[in-house]
């Protein structure tokens, strides 16, 4: 690169660089692939290639480089970065801009009237509405074909069925089975942007093996999809890609508008892009017609070893390997492999997970999960404080406790180890499923309840349930539950949960709370002969009586506002409870708590509010001082200081393929929405459409893949202690499971990972001496 041509302290800079990201910063044009590990800093990478380009080539507001990320908060992120850079340059900052892949669609798409979206602002299809619209449509679809419904509803059975059954089935085929591959179809062939009369001549070739035609209903299910969507004008997200798509393929002077406009484009997470969303962005790459070199200039970088999203999206790991592949053959891949977020420990780990892997699939002939790349430690140079820092404990830790509630019991100690030996480390516990995540959290914040001895919230330890929060918005529960105490101050119930939230809020200082909530009256109203109370508990009674004198002064609706401002509710969250005041009007004008509070708690169980978005969740799930519970899918691109992984047995990871109850009759030992997702995952590949024994087959393999490079993103989230553990006894159906009710736990195996990397780390142990470690 000729540094001449750049600013003077551009130099300092590419001195940040590792290899793969000093690649970024030397690109000059064409297609580029980097393969990036987990934190290798792949958006400090892209920030300063994208600032060197814009430098070099001296764009500007007319012709800019696109960075595109899949989500609002990265895009925000990657924007601050590149500004910075280019402030340290001294340059202006409207070379470039940063969207995510559905607004640059939009803003494609609205920009001409022949690409025909029909956009408002305010009819964008969200996914509660797309899955009614898809029921309407699997209805309208049943009415019309009553013979082949007919043939469904008899399934594999040759005798004649009795009404109840009959009417069972119809009614599992109506609301759950053909809805559920209506999603799956909608989404799988709009990404490819095939139409209903491509998957009827796909299903042609199928039909004579078949032993039902799910791909000629898909078609059927995607054109009422279409119809309606155009009868409503409405839109959803995958439109707003394909417009953009045809009206740059169909409109020459339209694509050569844009194409001059954009210099190059940048994309991030590429192992996410769908075909359709990929033949987007190198259409907007593509030099404009009237160049004569028809170069692409397009920089994709990604990590196929952490694409979790192929098995409900139509995202696919192997089309960024495959766009890998077309640049090696010119020269123009490389990896990012150095990473200096993880203690070595961790890294090892990851990397035997991703060789055992890798060679079980081998070993049967399947298509391998991960691409063949290892992480690496930094060099003693990187200018990166702190990377690759030095485990706590062992670095790498596995349990094997007899029942799941032994393991949060090992669990709360070992973190309450962690922070009493690190008070401000970061610590998160990633779970596989939502329903786990609130066995954990209610645990957690319960323990005596379950004979868990480590009580985290009584030590001052905030946890942070994220799937909780996901689950329903805090704001209406948190008021509710103060309401309801100033409502019913004697009920020890009331006392607690409202004392809980104040606690929760830091508007008390943390304490046992069930000695107050036992004797309500003796708490809030003490005789001459009750006992003194210490500090804590004065402080807590003085707050919870200027609530109730709050309550004898104001109605109900100025009293929610009131409350809100005691709880220390910032802007966004007071905006929630107008919000919610204003719905609560509307459902019930008067301001009778009697009539009211029925009406609150149906909307809080259901979880029908929408609270307005309040404090960007990110930057709270990585507190020092806190645990966060959150899903593995929702950890990527984070980091902690510890991570947790609990709950690893078998059927939790890599999990079993099963049949739903209410779905046997069509196939004891098949799920055929799993087998038309195949089918199409073929036709992408460009692939000949499996029968139907095989898509199944390979539906399990790929979902076996997903899991496993699942797991790698959660070791990967762990800087210095990676805790797992998996028990003797488990559940069998998580989603099922009353941990408050009755409940039976069944023999588990773990997952089949765990034993081997236990057998590796007691290798590595006697082969290293403790300062190696």
């Amino acid at each position: 690169m000729n540094l001449l041509s750049l600013p003077a302290n551009a130099s300092y800079l590419l001195r940040t660089l590792r290899p793969g990201q000093r690649e970024i910063s030397e690109w000059q044009g064409g297609l580029l692939a980097v393969s990036a590990v987990p934190g290798a800093g792949k958006s400090h990478g892209m920030a300063v290639g994208a600032a060197i380009a814009i430098a070099r080539e001296k764009l500007h507001q007319q012709r800019q480089l696109v960075v595109v990320t899949y989500s609002r908060s990265a895009a925000a992120n990657i924007k601050v970065r590149i500004r910075q850079y280019l402030r340290e340059m001294g340059l202006p900052r409207n070379g470039f801009s940063v969207q995510t892949l559905h607004s640059l669609a939009l803003k494609i798409a609205t920009s001409h009237p022949t690409a025909g979206l029909r956009w408002s602002g305010e009819n964008l299809m969200s996914e509660h509405e797309q899955r009614r619209l898809c029921v309407t449509c699997v209805k309208e679809w049943a009415r019309s074909h009553p013979d082949l419904l007919e043939q469904l509803i008899q399934g594999g059975d040759t005798s004649p069925l009795s009404n109840v059954e009959h009417d069972g089935r119809r009614s599992a085929l109506l609301t759950d089975i053909l809805v559920k591959l209506a999603q799956t179809v909608i989404s799988s062939a709009r990404s490819m942007a095939l139409t209903p009369d491509d998957l009827r001549q796909l299903s042609q070739q199928l039909r004579p093996t078949e032993p039902y035609p799910f791909l000629e209903i898909g078609a059927d299910l995607l054109e009422l999809y279409q119809h309606h969507l155009a009868q409503r004008e409405q839109i959803d997200y995958d439109e707003m890609i394909l417009a953009a798509v045809q009206l740059l393929e169909k409109d020459p002077q339209c694509r050569q508008e844009w194409q001059q406009r954009v210099y190059a484009v940048f994309e991030d997470e590429a192992q996410d892009s769908t075909p359709l969303q990929s033949r987007l962005l190198r259409l907007l790459a593509e030099e404009a017609e009237d160049n004569t070199t028809g170069q692409v200039n397009f920089v994709r970088v990604g990590d196929p070893n952490q694409a979790i999203n192929s098995t409900f999206t139509a995202a696919d790991p192997l089309f960024f390997n495959e766009f890998c592949d077309e640049c090696a053959q010119q020269r123009a891949f490389y990896e990012m492999t150095q990473a200096g977020r993880s203690t070595p420990l961790v890294i090892r780990a990851a990397n035997f997970l991703v060789r055992w892997v890798n060679h079980e699939h081998s070993r049967q002939g399947q298509e391998l999960p991960f691409r063949e790349q290892a992480i690496q430690t930094v060099s003693l140079t990187d200018p990166q404080p702190g990377a690759n820092p030095p485990p706590w404990g062992k670095g790498v830790e596995i349990a094997r406790p007899a029942t799941i509630f032994e393991t949060v019991r090992e669990l709360a100690a070992r973190i309450a180890q962690v922070l009493a030996d690190h008070p401000e480390a970061s610590i998160a516990v990633l779970v596989r499923t939502n329903r786990q995540g609130e066995f954990l959290a209610d645990l957690l914040r319960s323990p005596a309840s379950f004979g868990i001895d480590t009580d985290l919230a009584a030590q001052g330890v905030p946890i942070l349930d994220v799937s909780g929060i996901e689950r329903r918005s805090q704001v209406p529960k948190e008021l509710l539950d103060i309401l309801y105490f100033l409502h019913c101050p004697y009920s020890p119930e009331a006392v607690k949960a409202a004392l809980t939230v104040l606690q929760e809020r830091k508007r008390i200082a943390v304490q046992n709370l069930d000695p107050l909530a036992a004797q309500p009256e003796v708490f809030l109203y003490p005789g001459p002969l009750d006992p003194p109370a210490e500090e804590p508990v004065l402080k807590a009674r003085h707050y919870c009586q200027r609530l109730l004198k709050a309550r004898l002064e104001l109605s109900l609706f100025p009293l929610i506002t009131y409350c809100a401002q005691e709880l220390g509710y910032d802007a966004a969250e007071l905006a929630t409870s107008d919000r919610l005041i204003c719905h609560l009007a509307q459902q019930e004008p008067t301001q009778l708590w009697e009539r009211i509070h029925p009406r609150w708690q149906e909307l809080v169980a259901a979880d029908r509010f929408n609270a307005v978005e309040m404090e960007d969740l990110h930057s709270r799930l990585g507190r020092s001082g806190q645990v966060t519970i959150m899903t593995m899918h929702r950890a990527k691109g984070l980091d902690w200081d510890a991570v947790f992984v609990p709950f690893l047995e078998a059927r939790t990871l890599p999990g079993e393929s099963w049949v739903a109850a209410n779905a046997k009759f069509l196939s004891p030992e098949v799920d055929f929405t799993d087998v038309v997702r195949s089918q199409l995952r073929a036709y992408g590949h460009q692939q000949s459409l499996p029968p139907w024994q095989t898509a199944y087959q390979k539906a399990k393999e790929a979902k076996v893949a997903e899991e496993y490079r699942l797991l790698y993103v959660a070791m990967t989230r762990a800087k210095r202690l990676l805790w797992l553990a998996a028990a003797h006894q488990a559940p069998f159906n998580w989603q099922n499971f009353d941990w408050r009710g009755f409940y039976q736990l069944q023999d588990s195996s773990p997952c089949p990972f765990l034993p081997a990397l236990e057998q590796k780390l007691k290798e590595h142990a006697k082969t290293t001496t403790p300062g190696d470690r």
